[in-house]
């Protein structure tokens, strides 16, 4: 005969009632939000940015070699040497490699051991054997010619979504937004200064913000993205930033509190 189970006692239902209230109320309260919402600049304000900083890049970029060209060629292979390298150590090599490989064709019919020799010194030799793979492939497998679509680019080998955007404005004059490390710093202080763009998340967002500051034309975002990528090298960049000489303090987020800041302990 199967023994009865013992009623339970008043203080069982008390906790079993008190667990299920507190699962409930856990089930339907509102979840804390995990990121902060992004709030884009306004269009008037992106509008100012990129006029104050095409005008200071007008009077103070550099003369760069590869700013003279819309060879995609050229500035594909620019833009792979200056990863991870010095602007003061790429001008020689870039005029070294091409005097060597004048073209993409010329390249990709190079055997892989005299790329290499030519990118000795560079280091990051995984930059050249992508480069020469991508000239074979372009020149083998496709129509011969570097696509301007930045879909396109970033399938073949060794370009990223930084790259792709790089040679798809520069070559091609196409509207689009790139973000290196310099560009990244510069989006975080000027209009997202809790953002850190080492976390992937906080980089996607300011690659959002990257979009809305650009401006509509191909020739004029041109001259807006060499000019941000100059102010992050020259201006803003990693160890100090020189913000009496920044053409965008005005509507920097960082210098704007800084000087708050100031105002309010005096």
């Amino acid at each position: 005969m199967t023994a009865r189970k013992k009623p339970p006692s008043a203080k069982q239902v008390a906790t079993k009632a008190a667990s299920t209230v507190a699962t409930k109320h856990r089930a339907t309260r509102p979840k804390r939000a995990t990121q902060r919402a992004l709030t884009l600049p306004p269009p008037a304000v992106a509008r100012d940015f990129s006029q104050r900083l095409r005008t200071w890049f007008r009077r103070h970029g550099r003369d760069l070699p590869w700013r003279r060209t819309r060879d995609p060629y050229r500035i594909l292979v620019s833009e792979l040497m200056l990863q991870q390298t010095q602007v003061s150590r790429v001008v020689d090599f870039y005029h070294r490699f091409l005097d060597r490989f004048p073209t993409l064709h010329h390249l990709a019919e190079s055997p892989q051991e005299h790329v290499l020799e030519a990118w000795a010194g560079l280091g990051y030799y995984a930059r050249a054997r992508n480069l020469h793979a991508l000239a074979r492939h372009v020149t083998r497998d496709g129509d011969g010619a570097i696509p301007g679509d930045p879909g396109e680019l970033r399938a073949l080998p060794g370009v990223g979504a930084y790259t792709a955007g790089a040679v798809a404005s520069f070559a091609f004059e196409a509207r689009a937004e790139l973000v290196d490390t310099n560009v990244a710093r510069v989006l975080a202080r000027v209009f997202a200064p809790r953002r850190n763009p080492k976390r992937p998340r906080d980089l996607a967002q300011l690659w959002r913000i990257a979009e809305a500051v650009l401006p509509a034309r191909g020739n004029t975002a041109w001259t807006h993205n060499q000019a941000i990528m100059e102010l992050g090298a020259l201006v803003c960049t990693a160890r100090v930033r020189h913000c009496a000489r920044c053409p965008v303090q005005r509507v920097c987020a960082t210098r704007q509190a800084e000087l708050a800041a100031e105002t309010s302990a005096r």
